[in-house]
Parts: structure tokens; C-alpha cells; sequence
């Protein structure tokens, strides 16, 4: 627990010494929500991993705590520094590439927890992870106002005033926000956009899409509007990517097939959130919504995907055995092999499928000790044959 205190303090300190910097544009408007960012900052520090995240890593980051719609790469512990790109551009030019999986967070929205989730998840595939920002914004405070983003899912309509109003109020321009998305950037949020591009990028690919809470939601609405803007890239993401929802079960398009639902056994908030029609495929016994692993009842991200990737591993090459099947040869064979020259081609034997008859007659060619048969013999050759 002191290594979270004190990542969230180092945060909070150099999010402060950054805070001149940061009046110098929309001063009101970055004044109204230092307070509520901090709040949001030392929520992600009780629900996210960030012990995860180096002082180094939290100081670089406290600058942008808040940018929504800015874009991470986080490689796994001891892999690296996460890289912060402002645009889809430049996270192409800075490795965007190497990802292979996109996270979304979700409580609080900082960077430091969005950062602490995408590392639990690189941990657990041992590959770098893109992580978009949600921020926290003029849109987030009306939403809050109302009951939460889940509970104000239902009046979305309202969402894209709200989002209009805090592009006038001065609203940095990070992510896919300096593009025309047309009609769709309009009833949508800033991160939304931003994960439906990196979806739709043919430069991209993810095989991976883990969101927890409010997260879900998130990827949910960029695979919503992939299928309607771009059917032949959202059918062909659908063929190799899984998805993972953790902490609540939100619909995804009919397309992805490959869907995870994981929720803690106390998570009566993420229950709550959750859509009743979808039922869980894996409940974490003892665990609530928080995925802080200094805290109980928490919900190990990195464990689960690491069981859940190796499960559905061994189901792929289950469903391949037949194909890849190969046989070791005994190390007593090896070795008079060694000893002994190779035979030619042609004096090699002519080799029967190894069925059950052919050993058995095999066998019996052999001069083999009298040994009575036993019980389970008589019983075994008493059941009817299997097929092959």
C-alpha cells in the first residue's frame, strides 16, 4: 500500500508544479476542474493497479492526468517507458505498430489509471498495450451531475451538447478531435472516436480488447460505429481479435463472437452497470471492482487474462492436434542409431498405420513370456470395441 500512496502523491505533486503552465490557456476552465481531476486522480489510485507505474512513468504523465483522448503505449514491467502520443499519427510513428492489444479504462478516467490497467494487461500478454485517455471534462462534470455515465446512457442524446459546450470552453484537441468525423463525431465522445480510429487503422492490428467499467462502454460504442462506417474492416477485426470485458457486461456487435465477460463475485456495482440479458462466463470468487491488488477483494487483471488466453490456447491446439501431432522417439532408439550406420532407403521396412489391430499382431509376432492375464485384461477385452 506505500508504493500506491506514494505514486499517487508523487503524481499530485507534479500534476500542482504543472498547473501555471496549464492556466495559461482556458484558465476557468482548468480551474473549475482541477479539484474534481485530483478527486478522479486518487479514485484510480484505490481502484487501478499504479503501484505498477514507475515514479518516473507518473511524474512524465501527471501533465497529461486528464487529456482525453491521448493515446499511451505501455509495455509490460521492466520493458520499457510507456510513451504518451497526442495524435493517432504520432503513436504510429512512436511504435503504435508493436501493440497488440487496446485497453480502455474506466472510474475515474486519469492517465495514471488508465496507464495502471493497460500494464496489468501487458504483464499478462508480455507485449506492449495502447491505452486511450478518457479524461475528465465539462461533458463528465453535467454527466456526474446527472448519475454517472451509466445511469445517463439512456439520455445520450444530450451527450454531444455537452461535449460541443467544452470544445468552446477550450478543451485540448488530443486524439482523432482535429479530424472530420461527420455525423458520427457529433453524437460521440472524444475517446470513443479516437478507439474506433485505432480500430479502423489498417496499420493497426490488435488481437486483443480488454476494457474494465466504464471502459466497456467505451469500446463497445467504437465497435458500433466500425460496423456501421466500415462493414469489411469491422468483419475482418472480428476474425482475429477477443474481447474482455471486466467489471461489467455491455452488448457488443452480433460481429464479435469472441466476447469474455468477467466480474468480481461481490461486484454489486458492476452488476448494476451491467446489462441482465448477459450473463458472466467467469466470476472471480472473492472479488469486488477494484483491480488494486494491495487492497482484498480485488480483481487480478493480470492473472485472469493470463488463464483465460491460456485456456483458450489450449482449445486452439486441441482443435489442431490431429494435424500436429508428432510422435518422440525413445532415447534408447536414438542412441543406437548413433552407434549403428543408417539403412538405406530401400532397406527400410515398409511402415502399417498404427492402428489398435496392427500392434496387436505386431505384438503377438513376438516371442513374448506366458504372463495369465489379468482382471482388468478380461475386463477390458470384454468392452466393446471404440471407434476410431
Amino acid at each position: 500500500m506505500f508504493q500506491t500512496a506514494f505514486t499517487l502523491t508523487l503524481t499530485q505533486f507534479a500534476r500542482t508544479l504543472s498547473l501555471p503552465e496549464r492556466l495559461q490557456r482556458s484558465p476557468v476552465r482548468n480551474l473549475t476542474l482541477e479539484a474534481l481531476r485530483q478527486r478522479n486522480t486518487a479514485l484510480d489510485a484505490l481502484f487501478y493497479d499504479v503501484k505498477v507505474i514507475t515514479p518516473e512513468e507518473a511524474f512524465y504523465i501527471s501533465g497529461s492526468l486528464a487529456a482525453e483522448g491521448s493515446i499511451m503505449i505501455v509495455p509490460p514491467s521492466g520493458g520499457g517507458k510507456l510513451t504518451l502520443c497526442e495524435t493517432l499519427e504520432e503513436f504510429v510513428l512512436r511504435g503504435g505498430q508493436k501493440a497488440q492489444a487496446l485497453t480502455a479504462a474506466g472510474i475515474g478516467g486519469s492517465a495514471l489509471g488508465a496507464a495502471a490497467f493497460a500494464r496489468n494487461v501487458a504483464d499478462a500478454i508480455g507485449t506492449p498495450v495502447a491505452v486511450v485517455v478518457s479524461g475528465y471534462g465539462l461533458a463528465d462534470i453535467i454527466t456526474e451531475a446527472f448519475g454517472g455515465h451509466f445511469f445517463f446512457g439512456h439520455l445520450k442524446g444530450l451527450r454531444p451538447v455537452f461535449e460541443m459546450l467544452d470544445d468552446l470552453a477550450g478543451r485540448p484537441q488530443f486524439g482523432v478531435a482535429d479530424t472530420n468525423g461527420g455525423e458520427t463525431a457529433a453524437r460521440t465522445s472524444l475517446v470513443t472516436r479516437t478507439v474506433r480510429a485505432l480500430l479502423g487503422d489498417p496499420r493497426l492490428s490488435f488481437r486483443l480488447l480488454a476494457g474494465h467499467s466504464k471502459g466497456n462502454l467505451v469500446i463497445s460504442a467504437a465497435l458500433h460505429d466500425l460496423c456501421e462506417e466500415d462493414e469489411f474492416r469491422a468483419a475482418q477485426l472480428a476474425e482475429t481479435v477477443k474481447i474482455v470485458t471486466i467489471g461489467t457486461r455491455i452488448a457488443m456487435p452480433p460481429t464479435f463472437s469472441d466476447v469474455v465477460d468477467v466480474i468480481g463475485e461481490w461486484d454489486w456495482f458492476g452488476e448494476m452497470n451491467s446489462r441482465p440479458f448477459i450473463s458472466a462466463d467467469q466470476r472471480v470468487p472473492h472479488a469486488w471492482h477494484h483491480t488494486n491488488t494491495d487492497l482484498n477483494g480485488h480483481l487480478p487483471v493480470t492473472s485472469v487474462l493470463k488463464e483465460i488466453l491460456a485456456t483458450a490456447s489450449t482449445a486452439e491446439n486441441t482443435e489442431e492436434a490431429p494435424a500436429l501431432h508428432v510422435v518422440a522417439e525413445p532415447e534408447a532408439s536414438v542412441a543406437a542409431t548413433t552407434e549403428t550406420a543408417a539403412p538405406s532407403h530401400s532397406e527400410l521396412p515398409t511402415r502399417r498405420p498404427a492402428t489398435v489391430k496392427n500392434v496387436k499382431e505386431a505384438f503377438s509376432e513376438r516371442a513374448l513370456p506366458d504372463i495369465p492375464p489379468t482382471r482388468a485384461d478380461v475386463s477390458r477385452e470384454m468392452q466393446p470395441p471404440k471407434p476410431h
